[in-house]
């Protein structure tokens, strides 16, 4: 029996999809769920935790700052991780991880076992998205891949959701202890799930066994995935359209609305939550053009960081006071695509390497976004400190990283299509030629 395909067909290699795929894919990104609910929780515990731990708004930032600093170095490590153990062993250590960091954030005695927890915490995150990146591409054909990322953030978001409405009111209900022991809870259930459920690839679909040769082969994996120009496109575009909202939602943009707009604070709530609905309806959307017209990728990109360097300008130039409400809820509506539009780095990367390296390439791409969060959470305190209060000055800081990032794109763009085009040409004279 020939193993060829004619045009139009799946080819034997794509995992076949249906129900058992979503079923374990999805018990995957439940695990990812749970993640985000303990990652964001902090941003509704922000000022419990002041009182808690005795200390002041540059301590308090801190935390947030430890847990994507570990997120990001960790990248590389987990797309390794990944390659070499598989999503099933990845994902459950990560789910230990988070888990006793939530657990040990809702006892720890001082501001120090706090840190070390949400450190703890950051550590097991890690070590969620990629697995669930991977989980997708092992079991959904190649065609779904961009519907299947978007899905897979959109969940997430749904996690900051969680985090906002229900853990605030537990908090403020049935107090700190309780509530942060309580929703590690959720951290059981799916691991749970995960030990008795999960699998890491469709029967007849096993991935090459990679000959593990130490430390050789670990700068293998990384300067083989490293060389891609889809790689680095992948890791730029990642780098370039997400931190403006995660800068926003992780920190700064309660700050600036409340004290440069002068808003309620239960107002400036209602527009961080307008950030996470649209990004929601806007991962919908990305996926869908992206899985119908590969060639949209870069203009969607490319369109959203232009789209938010001119709603940034536009709010911080407004030639009065404060800028009014329809420009902050414009400019909130344009901030939720940051997230959709750092998906499709992962749609540079994942053609550009095979099976085999998928995990690392992912972990470099996604290592993108959070060195630029990283990078402008710090700049912002800075020249926030240095300017007096200047939100005009210091939020001007995001330009500069966004400037960057489209430089490297622009550079990369030519060397990764001809590359993914030479790839796909070699896949289709393959088809044809395999033996009967």
């Amino acid at each position: 029996m020939s193993s060829a395909t004619s045009a139009g067909k799946t080819l034997p290699a794509d995992p076949p999809g249906g129900r058992r795929a979503i079923a374990v894919w999805g018990i995957g990104v439940a695990v990812y769920f749970v993640a985000v609910i303990f990652r964001t929780s902090l941003g509704v515990a922000g000022l419990d935790a002041a009182d808690r731990f005795h200390v002041n708004a540059s301590a308090l930032s801190t935390f947030s700052i430890l847990q994507l600093l570990v997120y990001a170095g960790m990248q590389i490590p987990v797309g390794l991780l990944v390659d070499r153990l598989g999503t099933k062993k990845v994902l459950g250590i990560g789910v230990v991880l988070f888990t006793a960091g939530q657990l040990g954030f809702a006892f720890s005695p001082s501001y120090g076992m706090a840190l070390a927890s949400r450190a703890l915490l950051g550590c097991g995150d890690a070590m969620t998205f990629i697995s669930v990146l991977r989980l997708g591409t092992r079991w959904f054909p190649a065609r779904r891949g961009p519907m299947v990322a978007q899905l897979a953030g959109l969940v997430g978001m749904a996690g900051n959701l969680v985090s906002t409405l229900v853990l605030a009111r537990l908090l403020h209900g049935i107090g700190w202890t309780a509530a942060f022991a309580g929703s590690a809870l959720a951290g059981v259930v799916v691991f749970v799930l995960l030990l008795l459920f999960l699998k890491d690839h469709p029967e007849g679909h096993e991935p090459e066994p990679l000959p593990h040769q130490g430390a050789a082969y670990v700068r293998r994996q990384i300067a083989t995935s490293w060389r891609e120009p889809g790689t680095r496109l992948g890791l730029w575009v990642h780098f370039t359209t997400q931190f403006p909202a995660m800068v926003f939602l992780l920190l700064w943009g309660m700050p600036f609305l409340v004290e440069a707009q002068g808003l309620p604070r239960a107002t400036a709530g209602g527009l961080l939550t307008l950030v996470v609905l649209s990004n929601m309806t806007v991962g919908l959307v990305y996926g869908q053009i992206i899985a119908r017209h590969h060639a949209a990728r870069l203009p969607l990109a490319l369109g959203t960081v232009g789209a938010t360097a001119l709603l940034w300008a536009v709010t911080l130039a407004y030639p009065a006071d404060h800028a009014p409400m329809w420009l902050l809820v414009v400019l909130c509506s344009v901030l939720g695509a940051c997230g959709p539009a750092s998906m499709i780095g992962f749609d540079f990367a994942r053609p550009a390497n095979p099976p085999e390296r998928q995990g690392t390439a992912s972990g470099i791409t996604n290592m993108g976004g959070f060195v630029a969060s990283m990078t402008t959470l710090f700049a912002v305190g800075v020249l926030l400190d240095a300017t007096g209060d200047d939100y005009t000055v210091a939020f001007s800081s995001v330009f500069v990283l966004q400037a960057v990032g489209v430089s490297q794109i622009l550079r990369l763009r030519k060397r990764a299509a001809r590359r993914e085009r030479e790839r796909l040409v070699a896949s289709r004279v393959e088809t044809v030629h395999v033996p009967v």
